[in-house]
């Protein structure tokens, strides 16, 4: 069972949110109407008490609510968070904190569904079990395959290239809202049946269909250790989502256990497509990496809205108060309960394992976000901490779901800092910038996970051996032998892109104290 978990009751005063009076604006919303007028209505009376930035909206009767629309309830329910996300401006960066450079309008944190990150993040998929990746414009590649998947049922294996899908060889990537990358984000990522003829790194050709299926989620897709020479022995693990605990910390325990017994000098930590989920589950992982000396100091902190932290001040009858969760002593209370202050959610380092390590690597590209930024922002201020790769996604922030009748709505509701006060990484993490250490450079599609001459993992072993970084690889395309024409930003925007609809977050599932 899981460790740390949310227990949401679904009741019927949740639902009815909209009756509840906007206090800023005097106004009680109508009782009346269809149902999703009404979780419309909610969607934005939640916003304007949990959500980090609830002070940039405007009133009830200027927002309007019930005016969105679109091709589905929850494309309407979507397109209102869109809205909700665009007031409220970052003033470093004169746009919205939720800012969407690839789709300028959209929301880069907020949304709603029907449960389905939930159950991801509790272990389950249902899907095909790979995802796609523009090596370059021209040039669509596997980027990995989870374990016991239809793809993995069916031979599938990272870095075998996309020659056609569904029959249609027209793949070039041509931006965000083009025809030729809508159709492969259609096709893999909204649909049930998948046709794909794939060439290997042989040259040789195979033809696959796959079927949409559940499987059970295995987070760690590898790890290995690689002797470096001159008695360095490099740790190497690939962790691809912040599944809920008692889906990750069993296959951690498993890695870093074997680290331990190979007694490895060096680590390097693959999230170059890991776009978050449980802060329990970084947690977990810092931990391990943490040096044993750093164990019962501040790993980070939560930072909530003043609403939140000063006990919903003037409001009579919190909305949530009718959303529900259980306290670190398995009590029953409701959201209106809890102490949101930084001094009641500090969270600790809890060293597990016996490594000591003085440096840590990560891999990171456009498509590592949320749980994974904190897990390397959290130890920056503990060991060196090295990045290799592509400009992070940027999501400093994380939430808690809110139900609303059959929805889940994911809002910001808290930032979070190091123990140095480190955060507003809202721009994302640049590999060799003055604040992060490291090198810039292409994400390599054409090899395997733990490949060393894979151009990333390269990069990590050759500064283990010498104590440098290498020139920055050649642009060139693995099979064509072309030059490339992404640039490593390009290629970066490409891959979050087409990452579609992947869930990029941090959820809330530590323990929260009773005020």
């Amino acid at each position: 069972m899981m460790r740390k978990v949310f227990y949401f009751l679904l009741l019927a005063t949740a639902f009815l949110a909209s009756c509840k009076k906007d206090k800023k604006d005097g106004l009680v919303p109508s009782k009346n109407g269809s149902t999703l007028d009404l979780v419309k209505d909610s969607v934005f009376l939640y916003a304007k008490e949990a959500y980090y930035w609830y002070d940039g909206l405007p009133s009830y009767a200027i927002f309007n609510p019930r005016s969105f629309s679109g091709g589905s309830d929850i494309a309407a329910l979507n397109n209102e968070l869109n809205a909700i996300s665009q007031y409220k401006i970052n003033p470093a960066t004169g746009f919205p904190f939720e800012y969407y450079a690839s789709i300028p309008g959209e929301a880069k944190y907020s949304f709603i569904d029907e449960g389905q990150v939930s159950t991801e993040l509790n272990g389950t998929n249902s899907n095909f079990g790979f995802a796609p990746f523009y090596n370059d414009a021209n040039d669509l590649r596997i980027k990995y395959v989870y374990p016991g998947s239809p793809a993995d049922l069916a031979g599938i294996k990272r870095g075998y290239q996309i020659i056609s899908i569904n029959g249609n060889s027209n793949l070039a990537y041509d931006g965000g809202s083009g025809t030729h990358t809508q159709f492969v984000i259609n096709a893999y990522a909204n649909s049930s049946t998948i046709t794909m003829k794939l060439q290997k790194a042989d040259q040789s050709t195979i033809d696959v269909t796959l079927n949409a299926a559940n499987y059970t989620t295995n987070p760690v897709l590898t790890y290995k250790t690689i002797n470096a020479g001159n008695g360095k022995i490099v740790g190497y693990l690939v962790f691809n989502s912040f599944t809920s605990d008692a889906n990750a910390d069993a296959k951690l325990d498993a890695a870093f256990n074997y680290f331990q017994s190979q007694g490895i000098t060096d680590l390097v930590v693959d999230l170059r497509y890991n776009g978050g989920g449980y802060t329990s589950t970084a947690e977990y992982l810092d931990n391990y990496i943490v040096p044993a000396s750093k164990s019962g100091s501040i790993m980070y902190n939560y930072y909530f809205n003043d609403i939140l932290v000063n006990n919903f001040k003037g409001i009579d009858d919190p909305l949530l108060s009718h959303q529900f969760r259980r306290d670190d002593k398995n009590q029953l209370y409701n959201y209106a309960q809890f102490d949101y202050t930084v001094a009641g959610n500090a969270v600790k380092f809890s060293k597990k394992g016996s490594l000591n390590l003085s440096r840590v690597f990560f891999i990171v590209t456009g498509a590592t976000a949320s749980a994974s930024e904190l897990t390397i922002n959290n130890l920056r201020p503990h060991l060196d901490v090295q990045l290799i790769g592509g400009t992070t996604y940027g999501k400093p922030v994380g939430f808690f779901n809110i139900n609303i009748n059959k929805y889940e709505l994911y809002i910001p509701e808290f930032e979070t800092k190091n123990s140095s006060g480190q955060g507003g990484y809202y721009t994302g993490m640049t590999p060799g910038a003055a604040t992060y250490p490291g090198i810039k450079d292409y994400d390599d599609a054409t090899k395997d996970f733990g490949d060393t001459t894979e151009i990333l993992l390269h990069h990590a072993i050759n500064f283990v051996k010498r104590g440098v970084y290498s020139v920055p690889a050649t642009r060139i395309q693995g099979l064509a032998g072309k030059l490339k024409t992404f640039s490593v930003e390009q290629s970066n925007e490409a891959g979050i892109i087409v990452n579609a609809n992947r869930f990029n977050g941090m959820i809330f599932n530590g323990n929260l104290k009773k005020k």
